[in-house]
């Protein structure tokens, strides 16, 4: 590829760096894979012209490790390092120490990652562009005293969030001054825990709240978006059904919120994609910033599936220094697409984690259905690391025509060996509530063991 890629070190594993490898692939650049020694006989393994250990399989110890990986991406021969999500991918230490090794970075700058990646500055960034913003603390709480006081002026209930954090870790709701008093040191462990900073902000709570993120495109000096995802199909903060665009919003709010990502994205000289994530009030119409993830989202697929555009290429032709390669008038949103993470989990037994051997695959095929996955017959799941194993993802014309098409693809998709979350994805494609668009955060976890015992 023209402007200096020419070997791409992809830092991640399973379904996202089969992503980056293909992606790499059709802009002709040679692939080299860092893996721990679990997966150095994994399906990007075999798929990459490269692989190399980056140390044993506790991630702590290999995917985690910044020096291990940053020497090994160097050793290769690489050009550029792609962190995918999770592990390295939001680590601002990382991308300057990729950097500092005279290779690219897939991705934001480092400021760029540090501004988003504290909660608390991200706000401050989002209302100085205008963004809406959840009524809070201005910044980080620095003790209780001072959480107690800015929840009297916000109002209860509220939330105390990581500042550092993402994923729902490090986040507690209190109902008043006594359960904030309980939740504010276990809060704050869990921070220190989970992310090596244990600051907290606090915000109102939104009760019935919509997930709606944007996912924009930008090249430093311009950016755009590309519509929204709604991601409100949640257990525990975790996401298990996407859907693109969301049911919840209509053309006008589309079109506000969309373009605030946009002015976000464009105040802090944003290079790369991202994704700004939004809580929806449908009774109000009002929408609030919550953070900006500053990588590729598992959940990326729904959005290619209605625009046609690339989004993982794109991110490899923007960190090559190509400046973007669209307006914002030629992004056209047709159809609708839903995702499905199908988890190495028992549903049946609170999701209890179920690694195995794979002994059998049955793959969806068929008009407008693709699948993003690592595994293959025989594959041996390990047990360290998430429990993802495949993104069953359709398009349809319509949304009502989408849900049809995905449950006849869940019901042609089958893995021999491992107890999976198919038979909850069904059922929530059977629900009257998910069909009709009517549910928020907190609706599965509500309506979880009705959905199970069907």
């Amino acid at each position: 590829m023209q402007q200096g890629i020419h070997t791409l070190f992809v830092a991640n594993r399973g379904e996202i760096a089969v992503r980056i490898i293909r992606a790499a692939r059709e802009l002709g650049m040679k692939t080299v894979l860092g893996c721990s020694e679990a997966d150095i006989d994994s399906l990007a393994a075999r798929m990459a012209d490269d692989c190399v250990s980056v140390g044993p399989a506790p991630a702590a110890k290999s995917y985690l490790d910044v020096a291990a990986v940053v020497a090994a991406a160097k050793a290769s021969g690489a050009d550029a390092v792609h962190p995918g999500y999770g592990f390295l991918s939001e680590n601002a230490a990382f991308a300057q120490a990729v950097v500092d090794a005279g290779l690219i970075f897939v991705g934001p700058s480092p400021r760029a990652i540090t501004l988003m990646g504290d909660k608390a500055q991200a706000r401050a960034c989002a209302m100085k562009a205008g963004v809406p913003t959840v009524p809070g603390s201005d910044g980080v709480v620095e003790n209780l005293a001072a959480a107690i006081t800015a929840a009297d002026l916000v109002g209860y209930p509220v939330m105390l969030k990581a500042a550092a954090g993402g994923g729902g870790r490090g986040i507690r709701v209190a109902a008043d001054a006594q359960e904030l008093e309980a939740q504010f040191a276990i809060a704050t462990r869990e921070a220190q825990s989970a992310f090596g900073y244990g600051g907290l902000y606090l915000e109102r709570f939104v009760g019935m709240a919509r997930h709606v993120e944007v996912q924009i495109l930008a090249d430093g000096e311009r950016a755009i978006h590309l519509f929204e995802r709604e991601c409100s199909l949640q257990r525990r903060r975790q996401k298990l059904v996407e859907e693109a665009p969301s049911p919840s919003l209509d053309a006008t709010v589309r079109e506000r919120m969309c373009a605030s990502a946009v002015a976000l994205a464009e105040s802090v000289n944003y290079r790369g994609v991202g994704t700004v994530e939004y809580l929806y009030d449908p009774i109000t119409s009002e929408y609030f910033f919550i953070e900006m993830n500053t990588r590729v989202q598992v959940e990326h697929p729904v959005t290619e599936m209605i625009t046609g555009i690339d989004i993982v290429r794109e991110s490899l032709r923007l960190a090559a220094g190509e400046a973007l390669r669209y307006a914002q008038a030629d992004i056209v949103l047709r159809g609708a697409a839903i995702e499905c993470r199908i988890n190495a989990e028992d549903p049946h037994k609170n999701f209890m984690p179920a690694p195995g051997k794979v002994s059998g695959l049955r793959w969806p095929a068929g008009p407008g259905v693709r699948i993003d996955t690592h595994l293959f017959d025989g594959y041996a799941v390990p047990p360290y690391y998430d429990s993802l194993l495949a993104k069953v993802i359709v398009w349809d014309a319509s949304r009502a025509e989408a849900i049809e098409r995905m449950k006849r693809a869940l019901g042609e998709f089958d893995i021999v060996g491992l107890k999976t979350t198919k038979p909850l994805h069904l059922a929530l494609l059977m629900d009257d509530g998910v069909r009709k668009g009517h549910y928020h955060t907190r609706y599965l976890e509500e309506h979880l063991a009705r959905l199970m015992a069907q």
